[in-house]
């Protein structure tokens, strides 16, 4: 995420949104660059949403109307762009995307100086009798990663990976095995199947913890625990640095709350050796 995100998702912070304002807020991260230029009419286009929701999105921040919002934006930004600064002039795009996934892990680092979001999701994680882990098409293998090595200490992890019909008869295995939290993890392009599945979960009793790539992400629920870290966005396909990171970061929390972690650790590590699983 580029510095400009950053300073927006701290402009968004604190206030309560609307499904639509958050995709509005999240077409503005994406855009950050040229969003203090943006007209009302073309932020509308891009969000897909009515200009009288960019206007009411701008009052919904405190502000008079979409002109002083983008007033503000304009007289915040910088005189010249951090990140082309930081890169140099010879940098290629390769290089690019390794700078911007650099600066997502910044931010994600200043987003944990609050550590008790995460602290909160861990105890969660590690309070529940069963775990079931979700992430579908291009999140699965943040949540497969997650599962590996969470099911090293947790008694019960669930990897859900697979949506439709069977995803919900598997949220409903989890319930019957004790399960009261799933752990999510939400990237773009977000599958519909993901949106309908954590509503069932919700509806079943679960409590959510999703990892997004926004706090503004479309998965985003009031009642969730919702944790940001976002993705590169300057190659072909998305990467996702921050996200896996935080997903080891939830792990720690979680092995904290788990008092049996250390022990289970040690044991796994001695029938390793035992059944001469790596090469040493």
């Amino acid at each position: 995420m580029s510095s400009a995100g950053a300073r927006l998702l701290k402009l968004f912070e604190g206030h309560r949104l609307t499904p639509t304002q958050r995709r509005i807020a999240h077409c503005m991260v994406r855009q950050a660059g040229d969003a203090p230029f943006l007209s009302s009419v073309e932020l509308a286009e891009l969000a897909g949403v009515s200009q009288p929701s960019v206007t009411r999105f701008a009052v919904a921040l405190g502000f008079d109307g979409y002109p002083a919002l983008r007033r503000h934006l304009r007289d915040t930004a910088p005189t010249a762009p951090a990140d082309a600064e930081e890169a140099g002039p010879d940098v290629n795009a390769y290089q690019q995307a390794v700078h911007a996934e650099i600066d997502n892990l910044r931010h994600l680092s200043a987003l944990l100086a609050d550590p008790a979001p995460v602290e909160r999701a861990g105890r969660l994680l590690a309070e529940t009798p069963t775990l079931p882990v979700l992430g579908l098409r291009a999140a699965s293998a943040q949540a497969r990663g997650f599962a590996y090595f969470a099911a090293k200490v947790h008694p019960d992890v669930r990897l859900l990976d697979e949506g439709g019909t069977m995803l919900a008869d598997r949220v409903d295995a989890c319930v019957r095995a004790g399960a009261n939290a799933l752990l999510c993890f939400a990237l773009p392009r977000h599958p519909k199947e993901v949106a309908e599945g954590l509503a069932y979960a919700r509806g079943a009793g679960l409590r959510v913890i999703t990892v997004a790539d926004s706090a503004f992400a479309p998965v985003a629920h009031p009642d969730d625990l919702l944790l940001p870290a976002a993705v590169g966005t300057g190659l072909a396909f998305d990467t996702a640095c921050a996200p896996m990171l935080l997903g080891r970061v939830l792990l720690e929390a979680m092995c904290d709350g788990l008092p049996e972690a250390q022990a289970r650790l040690e044991h796994f590590d001695a029938r390793a050796a035992e059944r001469g699983l790596f090469l040493e």
